[in-house]
C-alpha cells in the first residue's frame, strides 16, 4: 500500500479526482457551504504567505493581517473607481508587496524581539490610519464594493462564481509557493533558518532572502485581501486588527509551520474553530481557542499536517517485530 501511494500514476490520478471534486463542488453544495469554502481559500492564502516567512525562513512576522487589509482596501478603491478587474487584482497584490519590501529592507537586519515589534506595529498603526484616511477608506464605517457578481454569460449564481474566482487564485498561489519552496529559493530559506552564519559562508545572503521572503508574503497577503473583498464585498479598519493577525499565526502553527498543505489546514482552522467555539459558548471563545491551540502544540508539535506521520510511527511501534530466523547468530552478536 505504501509503495502504491508513492507511485507517480497514483498521485496523478488522485490529483485528477481532487480537481474534479473541487470543480464540481459549488454546483452541488448549498449557498452557505460555498461561502465557507471561499473564506477558507481567502485565509489559506494569507496563512501561506505567513508560512513562507515564519515556517520556511524562520523570520518573525506578527503583522500579516496588515497586508491582507491593505489589499482589501486597494481592491475596494479600484472597484469604486471602475478600474479593470485584472488591474484591481494586480494593484491589490503589488501595493502590499511594495510596502512589504520597504518594511523588510528596514527590518530584515533585525532579529528576535526587535523584528517582532516592527511587525506588531503594522496593524496597530494601520487601524487608526484607516480611520483617519476617511476619503480613501470610508473611515470607521468602512467601504463597500460589489464587483464579484456572476456575469450573465456564466449561468452561475453569485456564490458559485465567487468560489471559482477564489479557486483559481488559491490554486495559483499554492502552485507558486510549492515551486518556490522546492527550488533554489526554498533551499536558501531553509539554510538561513538553520544557521545564518553557515548560509553566508555558502554564498547565501541571509538579508537578501529575508527581504525576498517578507516581500513575497506581503504579495500573498494582498492577494488574500483581494479574495476577502470578493467574498465579503466590504472592508473596514476591523479587518486590520491585531487580534486577527495573532489568529493567523495560530492557524499557521496548528496547520503546520513549514508546510504548504499545512497552510490549507490553517485556513480551515481559521474559519471553523471560531464558529465551533462560538456555538459552544460565545463568552469563552478566546479561552476555548487557546485550549485547542495548546492541545495541538502538546500532542502534535508539527501541526495537524503531521498527524498521518505520527499515526504511522505509532503503528510501527505497536506492530510485532519479526523473529530472527537465526536465533543463535542473534545471541552471538548480542554477546559480542
Amino acid at each position: 500500500m505504501a509503495t502504491l501511494l508513492r507511485t507517480k500514476w497514483f498521485r496523478l490520478g488522485l490529483g485528477v479526482v481532487v480537481a474534479v471534486l473541487l470543480l464540481a463542488a459549488p454546483l452541488m453544495l448549498p449557498l452557505f457551504a460555498n461561502q465557507t469554502l471561499v473564506r477558507i481559500g481567502v485565509y489559506a492564502i494569507a496563512v501561506l504567505g505567513l508560512n513562507l516567512v515564519m515556517g520556511y525562513a524562520g523570520q518573525v512576522n506578527l503583522g500579516q493581517i496588515f497586508f491582507v487589509g491593505l489589499g482589501a482596501y486597494v481592491a475596494a478603491f479600484g472597484v469604486t473607481h471602475d478600474w479593470n478587474i485584472v488591474l484591481v487584482f494586480v494593484a491589490a497584490c503589488l501595493l502590499p508587496g511594495v510596502v512589504g519590501l520597504l518594511v523588510a529592507l528596514a527590518a530584515a537586519r533585525l532579529g528576535g524581539l526587535a523584528i517582532a515589534m516592527v511587525t506588531i506595529a503594522l496593524p496597530i498603526v494601520g487601524v487608526p490610519l484607516a480611520k483617519r484616511l476617511s476619503d480613501l477608506t470610508g473611515g470607521s464605517q468602512g467601504v463597500s464594493a460589489r464587483f464579484s457578481g456572476a456575469p450573465d454569460w456564466s449561468g452561475l449564481y453569485d456564490d458559485q462564481w465567487q468560489y471559482y474566482v477564489l479557486l483559481v487564485i488559491t490554486a495559483v498561489a499554492f502552485l507558486l509557493a510549492r515551486n518556490l519552496v522546492r527550488g533554489k529559493f526554498g533551499r536558501a530559506l531553509k539554510a538561513v533558518r538553520r544557521n545564518e552564519a553557515v548560509a553566508a559562508s555558502m554564498g547565501i545572503s541571509p538579508y537578501r532572502y529575508k527581504v525576498l521572503a517578507f516581500t513575497v508574503a506581503s504579495v500573498f497577503g494582498g492577494a488574500s485581501g483581494f479574495g476577502y473583498l470578493v467574498a465579503v464585498q466590504y472592508t473596514s479598519p476591523e479587518t486590520l486588527s491585531f487580534g486577527h493577525s495573532i489568529a493567523l499565526v495560530a492557524a499557521m502553527v496548528v496547520g503546520g509551520a513549514g508546510s504548504i498543505a499545512g497552510s490549507l489546514i490553517g485556513g480551515a482552522y481559521y474559519v471553523f474553530v471560531p464558529q465551533l467555539t462560538n456555538s459552544i459558548d460565545p463568552n469563552l471563545t478566546a479561552i476555548s481557542q487557546g485550549v485547542i491551540l495548546l492541545v495541538v502544540l502538546f500532542l502534535l508539535p508539527g501541526g495537524l499536517v503531521s498527524l498521518p506521520r505520527v499515526i504511522r510511527r505509532l503503528a510501527r511501534r505497536r506492530s510485532p517485530q519479526p523473529a530472527s530466523p537465526w536465533p543463535e547468530e542473534t545471541e552471538r552478536q548480542a554477546q559480542a
